[in-house]
């Protein structure tokens, strides 16, 4: 078992729960950790073995292009992708941060962490 992590991904994109945020736009990140089976890419150094950063990448890409009025609507449809594309990925934990969010007052950024096992895992 092991763990595939892409940290520090930007994106900037229109999501929001305000029209004007889904209009302005704003700038977001998003940490993204799996957590399958390295053994077989270890020993072979075959990239079939195991699961394609690029890919990976993709698929957050493509959701971040679709509006979310919410952080957590979006990580859900992130994990959702990745356990459809991936069914030997164990588990998926993404972290989407909004930077800078409207707020009203000083804030760098808003988080939301969202974790998902598959069923049968521990």
């Amino acid at each position: 078992m092991g763990q595939i992590a892409l940290e520090g991904m930007e994106f900037f994109a229109f999501h929001g729960y305000y029209d004007e945020e889904q209009k302005i736009g704003n700038k977001y990140g998003v940490d993204l950790y799996i957590r399958t089976d390295l053994h077989a890419a270890g020993q072979s150094d075959n990239l079939q073995q195991t699961v394609n950063y690029e890919v990976l990448y993709r698929v957050v890409r493509e959701e971040m292009l679709a509006p979310a009025r919410l952080l957590e609507h979006l990580g859900h449809r992130v994990i959702d992708r990745i356990m459809a594309e991936f069914p030997y990925v164990r588990s998926v934990k993404v972290k989407v941060a909004k930077f800078n969010p409207p707020l009203g007052g000083i804030c760098h950024r808003a988080q939301i962490t969202l974790v998902r096992k598959r069923a049968g895992q521990r």
